[in-house]
């Protein structure tokens, strides 16, 4: 239905982006991005991409605003130049936890950035693991929200048979549904962090355990680390109640200041993440041998070829 696979990607992760064209057995193709002293970017493409079947990897990480404009001009410059199909890449989307009007005066963040993948030109979409469902409903534009699930669960497959009576436990009520996911595939119980948020900022406070973590190794699940407020709670109570060794589960390693040196000061056994977001290497020295980075660059490799070609990506899960 459309031309070739033509391979984009901006400054946010080019590492991850040539990871994926490898695994495709393809190249990057060139572009220039220009920041003129008054801040804004230009873009121009080095080889025309008209009728071509166009994927333009950027996460949307920090620098967020940098990142995500960037995405949305070489969304539009691939569309002005008549692109057959363009595919937006998202790896990590950001402003994804402004998905609902909680209170009055407030936005609804995530759904502007939708709008605007879609006015940029954007075809379609791929992501991974968002914060809440409701987001894909935000979207007018078909697309695929993977899930770094099945990696990080076979990862952790060959860890479990040399726990010490393993349990899962979720980092708050929230991700429970996903954490029960983790448990029955890992044939372990599971455990529930009861936290509130009180505030608009990062802030909450874990208030009690659901569940037994007495003289067990605890692996403890959530989609994303941001300042590492959450995941230090997490250990500690898991700790006060009495649990062994601890590991740590999550998909996007925001990291935000001061997440890292948290992170390196936990007790903990050892770290596993994904490459959804570029950590970078001041970041990994400080967190040593213990952190653990499964990469999703095959994943989406493959899935970039199915939708090429037009077979079923739920078919990779057994869907």
């Amino acid at each position: 239905m459309y031309g070739n696979i033509k391979l984009f990607t901006g400054t946010s992760f080019p590492a991850l982006a040539q990871h994926v064209a490898d695994y495709l057995h393809l190249s990057l193709e060139g572009l220039d991005i220009v920041e003129f002293p008054n801040e804004n970017l230009f873009v121009k493409l080095h080889r025309s991409v008209r009728g071509q079947d166009v994927y333009i990897i950027q996460t949307t990480a920090s620098p967020v605003h940098r990142n995500l404009m960037e995405l949305l001009i070489m969304i539009q410059t691939a569309r002005l130049d008549s692109a057959g199909r363009i595919t937006a890449v998202v790896p990590y989307l950001c402003y994804a936890r402004s998905d609902k009007k909680d209170q009055p005066r407030v936005p609804i963040t995530a759904r502007l950035i939708t709008d605007m993948l879609e006015v940029a030109g954007a075809d379609r979409y791929i992501t991974f693991d968002l914060h809440a469902g409701q987001i894909q409903g935000f979207f007018s534009i078909p697309g695929d929200v993977l899930t770094a699930f099945h990696l990080l669960v076979d990862y952790l497959s060959g860890k479990v048979p040399a726990m010490h009576r393993p349990v899962v436990v979720t980092a708050d009520l929230g991700f429970a549904k996903k954490g029960r996911n983790y448990a029955e595939r890992l044939h372990t119980p599971m455990a529930f962090i009861e936290k509130r948020r009180t505030g608009n900022d990062a802030r909450a406070e874990a208030l009690t355990i659901i569940g037994d973590v007495k003289d067990r190794d605890v692996i403890i699940v959530d989609d994303e680390v941001d300042t590492g407020g959450s995941m230090v709670q997490a250990v500690n109570l898991t700790k006060a109640h009495g649990a062994r060794e601890v590991y740590l589960v999550f998909v996007h390693p925001v990291f935000s200041h001061p997440a890292v040196e948290r992170l390196a000061a936990l007790p903990v056994k050892e770290i596993i993440t994904t490459d959804t977001v570029p950590i970078p290497p001041e970041k990994r020295a400080k967190l040593g041998e213990r952190l653990t980075v499964v990469s999703i660059a095959p994943l989406l490799g493959e899935v970039i070829r199915r939708a090429h070609e037009g077979m079923s990506v739920g078919a990779l899960f057994n869907e």
